[in-house]
């Protein structure tokens, strides 16, 4: 009689790296997602263990490939930087994303949001910032205790995980580092590289410049003391002592 091998139930588990949605709805959503991802990527650059993604499922279950959640951007302090298919939380020490982003489109709908909400209270997310684009509005939450609370007052905010402050103005949303170093798009980035390039190219030929009058003067000194020796020597020709004159 033939038997059926027993299968182990949570190894046949598959979880996706795909839910099959799009990481940003349009174009304004999308570069506000890459925005602040890039520029966390390049706050903590220095630190192993800080890990930060950008539309990457999260599975807080083991055992569960229906509970998950792909934020914007996330980040998860004290885990390794690296590539990853998705966030499998039982595999990351059970530690879960602490700061979490989500950027709103027309496409949102708030059924939907709730439902993102009530994931990230459940599953340990710390920070929780949404923001509209369209209507120029940021609203956080802080995690006390079990619940995630808002936060009354988000214009100059102070994440306590990432220390970035936010500062919604007429026009966006602007994130500055803990240095005062506003974020920047890799646009703006490439103009600010190309500005500091051309001002070293400015500074190399004020050197140069410089040099080259050093080096004139230089000249002029030797030229002179060439002329006061052939002086020297022409009045010691005539029996003149220059010395006593």
């Amino acid at each position: 009689m033939v038997q059926q091998l027993p299968t182990d139930t949570a190894a046949a588990i598959i979880y996706p790296d795909s839910d099959g949605q799009p990481m940003a709805d349009n174009t304004k959503q999308f570069e506000l997602i890459v925005l602040i991802k890039k520029n966390l990527d390049l706050l903590f650059a220095n630190d192993p263990n800080v890990f930060v993604a950008g539309d990457l499922l999260w599975y807080p279950v083991e055992g569960d490939n229906k509970t998950r959640q792909a934020p914007d951007a996330m980040v998860a302090f004290g885990r390794p930087k690296g590539d990853r298919g998705s966030y499998k939380q039982w595999e990351e020490d059970n530690i879960p994303p602490q700061v979490v982003f989500e950027i709103l489109s027309p496409g949102n709908r708030l059924k939907a949001m709730a439902h993102k909400f009530k994931f990230y209270e459940r599953y340990g997310v710390e920070e929780y910032y949404v923001y509209d684009p369209d209507d120029i509005e940021l609203i956080g939450w802080l995690r006390l205790g079990e619940d995630l609370e808002i936060i009354e007052e988000m214009n100059g905010w102070v994440s306590p995980r990432l220390g970035v402050r936010f500062q919604v103005t007429f026009e966006n949303l602007e994130i500055y580092t803990p240095t005062e170093e506003r974020f920047l798009s890799f646009v703006e980035l490439a103009q600010l590289r190309e500005q500091e390039r051309d001002r070293a190219d400015e500074e190399r030929d004020r050197a140069d410049e410089e040099r080259d009058r050093a080096d004139e003067a230089l000249n002029q000194l030797e030229q002179e003391r060439q002329r006061y020796q052939a002086l020297e020597a022409l009045l010691r020709e005539r029996g003149i002592n220059p010395e006593q004159l």
